[in-house]
């Protein structure tokens, strides 16, 4: 097997945070689906080809034979893996359309999962696919209980849903942790010459499949169940019949979190929902627009992969691959009050901290190539949390509380020396350039120019020669005379001589641009020994990286 790349974890089903589910071995059989955090969000793959039982997914459930894997392809937007066996090629393809250019697409909480299938000798092959889904989906932990429901939805679509028992929205925060309100959902648009059988269980199916080669309809009314006792599943069984040239049929997997995120008190909405769109009308339009939305994926899957080997070559292009989708989905994309976006980070097996601005500065790159309005997004929760009088510091917040909660800042106990001050000042202060210079314009800024200025102002006097304060680089702890933050700093100032350009502000450009400029040839002279510049301006014989040297380039 060709694997091309060997992912630590392979992206399946990543819309969210809490949406997001990935295989973590070579082989997607060789140990069950888990969320990011590892705890198993369960799934089952199993493939019957002349009466004879493959498993393709999931871990072992009997003595079953596995279809072997043949290849894996993680592209920007998919994850295709390929099988063979018993003269049948299994394709499945886990898509999730994270396409920039649509933030309503982008926000759909809707993952497809194509099955494609062909003889490779020829012949004829009678073909069954049965797959589940269980209920850790829509849990946290297995002493939760949960009951579930199905409708049919207009365009032919069979909607299996899952949920805990009590529904507690939005009622806590933290890291480590899953979301356990909501409704999971298994949806089964019908296809002409398949036929289905869908079926929820209190108790798993899938060795009924594996004994009989069939599950049979009717779903279990014993409701709710405790995972703990049992585990329920949402299972469909598709009948290919005789299968000669490839054919191919698929499945959405989806999460109604019903509110999305607190915001200084009021619960929001996904984005999606934003013109007043249901659940039911978000799945009838995901299964709808199937066909185009997936030749706009593999478009762009393709384009991206073009470009990132032009610049760095294949392994750069595997990489580009892998972060695309890991990047989005560590986001909840909403709207406030006002229709403007609103793109929330959650900072993952950290604290749980929201709206981090370290974390937003490392990733606005990919969001400034492909949509600067989720850059802004980002930055505006930050803005209003400065404010609004609650924020007692007068440089910028390192975020605006604990997933789901953006109530306010709970980081470091804000207290003033577990602060970031010259990292979120300067963090700010280049994002909000780097917005300007990309719409060509600095309407985003003018709004909020009395706290740039501030913190433009801060830097100027405290940026320089950093006092003992932490940073985003973890192994430093706290550190004093940090080099790469006094970095930041200049070009925190330098960005705000940008801003003041872009608005016409020419006495204020050339100010804060002679300050950054005398900061940098300064730096140049103390920093320096031998061949390199130190982790920190009095550490001898020590190293860092200056990464935050790469605005200068971008600007």
């Amino acid at each position: 097997m060709d694997k091309k790349i060997r992912p630590a974890a392979v992206p399946l089903v990543t819309v969210d945070s809490y949406f997001s589910v990935w295989s973590m071995a070579d082989n997607l059989y060789d140990d069950d689906t888990r969320h990011w955090t590892g705890k198993t969000n369960g799934m089952t793959g199993i493939i019957a080809i002349d009466g004879k039982v493959f498993r393709f997914l999931g871990s072992r459930i009997k003595n079953e034979a596995v279809l072997e894997q043949k290849d894996l392809e993680v592209r920007p937007l998919s994850s295709i893996y390929t099988f063979e066996g018993n003269g049948i090629r299994l394709k499945v393809d886990f898509t999730t359309p994270l396409l920039m250019d649509d933030l309503k697409l982008m926000s759909r909480p809707a993952s497809y999962v194509t099955f494609s299938i062909s003889s490779m000798d020829g012949k004829a092959h009678r073909v069954k696919i049965y797959f589940d889904a269980n209920a850790e989906w829509c849990t946290d932990t297995h002493d939760q209980s949960v009951v579930w429901g199905r409708k049919n939805i207009s365009g032919g679509i069979s909607d299996m849903y899952m949920g805990n028992e009590k529904q507690d929205v939005l009622s806590r925060s933290g890291d480590d942790i899953r979301i356990d309100w909501g409704y999971f959902h298994l949806a089964v648009p019908e296809r002409k010459n398949i036929s289905y059988t869908t079926k929820i269980q209190a108790s798993e199916t899938k060795g009924s499949f594996i004994d009989e080669g069939k599950i049979s309809p009717g779903d279990d009314k014993s409701m709710p169940v405790c995972l703990n006792s049992n585990m329920p599943t949402m299972s469909v069984e598709m009948d290919f019949k005789d299968v000669c040239d490839e054919v191919s049929c698929f499945i959405i997997l989806a999460y109604d979190d019903i509110k999305s995120i607190e915001y200084f008190g009021k619960q929001l909405e996904a984005y999606w929902r934003k013109d007043g769109q249901n659940f039911d009308g978000m799945l009838h339009e995901a299964a709808d627009d199937y066909s185009v939305v997936m030749k706009r994926c593999a478009d762009f899957n393709s384009r991206l992969i073009k470009d990132a080997e032009k610049s760095g070559g294949r392994k750069y292009a595997d990489l580009l691959c892998l972060a695309y989708r890991q990047a989005i989905a560590a986001h909840k994309l909403v709207s406030d009050d006002n229709g403007e976006v609103l793109f929330f980070s959650k900072e993952c097996f950290s604290n749980g901290c929201i709206a981090t601005v370290d974390v937003t500065y490392p990733s606005i790159p990919l969001f400034l190539v492909y949509n600067a309005e989720l850059v802004k997004g980002m930055l505006r929760p930050i803005f209003k949390f400065y404010s609004s009088g609650r924020w007692k510091f007068e440089f910028a917040p390192h975020d605006v509380g604990q997933y789901p909660k953006a109530d306010g800042q709970v980081y470091g106990e804000n207290k003033a020396n577990n602060q970031m001050p010259v990292e979120e000042c300067g963090n700010m202060l280049i994002a909000t350039a780097a917005v300007c210079l990309r719409e060509k314009n600095a309407i985003f800024a003018q709004k909020n120019i009395e706290a740039l200025k501030k913190w433009a102002d801060y830097l100027v006097e405290n940026g320089f020669d950093p006092g003992n304060q932490l940073c985003t680089d973890d192994f430093a702890g706290h550190l004093s005379h940090n080099a790469n933050l006094s970095v930041k700093a200049i070009l925190g100032i330098a960005s705000y001589s940008i801003i003041c350009g872009i608005l016409g502000k020419r006495e204020d450009e050339a100010k804060y641009l002679k300050t950054a400029k005398d900061m940098a040839a300064r730096w140049k002279e103390i920093d320096r020994e031998g061949d390199h510049y130190k982790l920190t301006f009095d550490g001898d014989n020590t190293w860092s990286l200056k990464y935050n040297m790469v605005w200068d380039s971008i600007f």
